[in-house]
């Protein structure tokens, strides 16, 4: 069987749980040499020993110098993903206008920092994770659509400015991952089942199935200024 991305090098920003982590083991499954970078050197530690063979780095994306710093001393990576985030939510009108900033900071921001100072090998890949509320907006979460809709034209545009380092973009649905863990097991159990009952596949999604999508776009040489969903039909249901 072939080893789509043996010897590569991927650093996986928000490698230390979640889609980040999933996108880590998939990688290294499929021969990677991988980084995992995030906040919490605690969360890394724990990732670190659940996935193996990985490298970890804590950084604040919102940090630009150590961002700086982070790929001055790394020779270049082949593929970089970025899924570290942190987005409060809520109605506009109740979200509070620092809340908002601070979301913005984080998944667009930060973004687009690592964009700016990464260093990509020629023919390597860039890719993005934003939402499905780009394309199916929520009264409830307007300012996550908004930012979802910014990471996704930022990638567009990159794909051209970066040519030929790839850039692309995976826009999940409602994905089950740590990020719902506040939620007492009985609720957030219920919600899954609710909103999967109304999707076409009949099920929330899995880390898993984002990391399929993540593998596709590094190893996919035709694949740039694309968005790639990943949503259980959430968009059309």
């Amino acid at each position: 069987m072939m080893i789509k991305l043996a010897g590569k090098r991927v650093l996986v920003v928000g490698g230390s749980s979640g889609i980040g982590q999933a996108v880590a083991a998939a990688a290294l499954a499929e021969g990677a040499q991988v980084t995992i970078a995030g906040r919490s050197a605690e969360r890394l530690e724990k990732a670190a020993g659940i996935l193996g063979n990985v490298r970890a780095v804590q950084v604040d994306t919102a940090d630009a110098d150590r961002v700086a710093s982070i790929f001055q001393a790394e020779v270049e990576f082949d593929h970089v993903l970025i899924s570290a985030a942190q987005t409060p939510t809520g109605p506009v009108r109740k979200l509070a206008p620092e809340d908002a900033r601070a979301a913005m900071d984080s998944k667009f921001w930060g973004a687009y920092t690592v964009a700016r100072l990464a260093r990509i090998a020629e023919r390597g890949s860039l890719t993005f994770v934003s939402g499905f509320l780009a394309e199916r907006p929520s009264s409830r979460s307007v300012l996550q659509g908004a930012i979802n809709a910014a990471l996704e034209a930022l990638a567009r545009g990159l794909a051209l400015e970066l040519a030929p380092v790839r850039v692309n973009t995976i826009s999940p649905g409602l994905i089950d991952t740590p990020l719902w863990s506040r939620m007492e097991d009985d609720a957030r159990l219920e919600m899954f089942a609710r909103v999967g009952s109304h999707l076409p596949v009949g099920r929330v999604g899995l880390p898993d199935d984002i990391a399929n999508a993540a593998i596709y776009l590094m190893t996919t040489g035709f694949a740039t200024g694309s968005v790639v969903r990943v949503d259980g039909g959430g968009v059309i249901a």
